[in-house]
């Protein structure tokens, strides 16, 4: 049975008559004798009167932490990826951070790539059951816990000691893929070892030299890397101006300067000289010097044709890493590939370039109007979890991060990574359950609306 309160009706309810408000309010005297208190004066309430504390009242306030100085302590402070870049800053020599946290020219490619996670809305559903929040996804036949996975990144024991050694255990602990680079200071043997039960996968630049690229591709095999992702949009490389002003050297060269930015830095400095030297571990039987080698590595003749080849030549799940337009994602889904990750390199390329977070939805719908089950994948200018929802709701089926877990990792190494990807995974979770879902597949375009369109 419904018990229903009906409300009051204001109208029949008489309002006081001015008459009936007395004109003083009685108070109280010593001998409890009311006393007249003036109109519009209202008594204050014994427990409002002020006083002079007691200790008693005082001490359960004062809680007083002890300064904490460690590595933990300082990491888990931080509660974006943004301060964790302020701390990689403060610990990482100039020429080094600038690496990462640079782009090519006036930058104006990375910073509209930050800025287009930015300009969007977010459209929450409400009374939801939001209780359990599952961010599991499947990507390119094989599960992930989060749909995030580490990109590739070159010379990355540069920016701290522990390298892609600390980025592939991080990921195999968080249950996501790992991307070695060729470029990269650790070997695919080495890589394979230190993290045994996670998912690696191998990053491609095709060389002119054919049967250099068939001896990594065996290699990677061997290690147990399932997929093979190809960089195509390295024709040559970029002009990275910040590496240019820092005159940037593989390894750090110990000029004047940077014996001075190291006396700001001695943990950097005492790390990098008592750990093994720098090498690209992938290339380490040849010689020559950095610029020879990536001049080997930039193919500039590169045709859809060495795509095949290399399709004909990989057998497991190939990804092209670099698209920037819709055409070029129809061909390479034509040609073979698995998946797609759309991409402008960072921004560390051609400035100006196309942002993929902009291209994606254009791409999406175009490959499932071709009926395709390539994945597309998305990179460049991800700086949180909710940049990472938006662009699943849009349409990726999973992202890649660079330069948000290298902040990491020059903030602390190992347990830098894994604070990028806790708070990346809180981000996620905090932001689906507002926007009243509660598994990655239901996200829809409906979700989130571009400002401006």
């Amino acid at each position: 049975m419904t018990h229903t309160i009906q409300p009051s009706n204001p109208e029949t309810t008489p309002a006081p008559d001015a008459t009936d408000i007395p004109a003083t309010r009685p108070g109280t005297g010593a001998a409890g004798v009311p006393v007249p208190v003036a109109a519009g004066t209202a008594a204050v309430p014994a427990a409002l009167k002020r006083r002079i504390p007691k200790y008693s009242d005082l001490a359960p306030l004062m809680q007083f932490k002890k300064p904490q100085f460690s590595k933990e302590a300082r990491l888990k402070r931080a509660s974006t990826v943004w301060e964790l870049r302020d701390i990689a800053k403060r610990r990482t020599p100039q020429a080094p951070f600038d690496y990462t946290d640079g782009a090519a020219e006036g930058e104006i490619t990375l910073r509209r790539a930050r800025e287009a996670f930015l300009d969007i809305e977010f459209r929450p559903g409400i009374l939801r059951n939001v209780s359990s929040i599952d961010l599991s996804t499947d990507i390119l036949g094989k599960p992930s816990r989060l749909p995030v996975g580490i990109a590739p990144t070159g010379f990355t024991r540069m920016m701290q000691s522990e390298g892609e050694y600390a980025g592939s255990q991080a990921a195999e602990a968080a249950g996501i893929p790992y991307t070695l680079s060729t470029m990269g200071t650790a070997s695919i043997e080495d890589v394979a070892a230190a993290a045994p039960n996670g998912r690696n996968w191998f990053q491609l630049y095709l060389w002119t030299d054919r049967d250099r690229s068939l001896e990594l591709i065996e290699r990677a095999a061997r290690a147990g890397n399932d997929t093979l992702m190809v960089t195509v949009d390295t024709a040559v490389a970029g002009a990275r101006l910040r590496d240019v002003r820092n005159g940037m050297t593989i390894p750090p060269a110990l000029t004047l300067k940077t014996v001075l930015d190291a006396s700001y830095r001695p943990a950097w400095w005492f790390n990098f000289l008592t750990h093994e030297p720098l090498t690209f571990a992938s290339l380490s039987r040849y010689t020559g010097t950095v610029a020879e080698l990536i001049n080997s590595m930039f193919d500039p003749t590169l045709t859809f044709e060495d795509l095949d080849w290399l399709r004909e030549t990989w057998k497991g799940k190939l990804v092209v890493k670099g698209i920037q337009t819709v055409e070029d994602a129809r061909k390479v889904v034509d040609h073979g590939a698995d998946g797609i990750v759309l991409s402008n390199h960072g921004g560390r390329q051609l400035d100006r370039a196309p942002i993929p977070f902009h291209l994606l939805p254009e791409v999406s719908k175009a490959l499932k109007a071709d009926n395709s089950n390539a994945a597309v994948m998305l990179d460049t200018g991800i700086m949180s979890g909710a940049d990472i929802i938006a662009a699943l709701a849009l349409g990726a089926d999973f992202t890649l991060i660079g330069r948000a877990y290298l902040y990491g990792l020059m903030a602390g190494g190992r347990a830098g990574v894994d604070r990028v990807l806790q708070i990346l995974e809180k981000d996620m979770a905090r932001t689906m359950a507002l926007l009243g879902v509660s598994s990655i597949s239901e996200l829809t375009p409906d979700h989130v609306r571009i400002l401006g369109k």
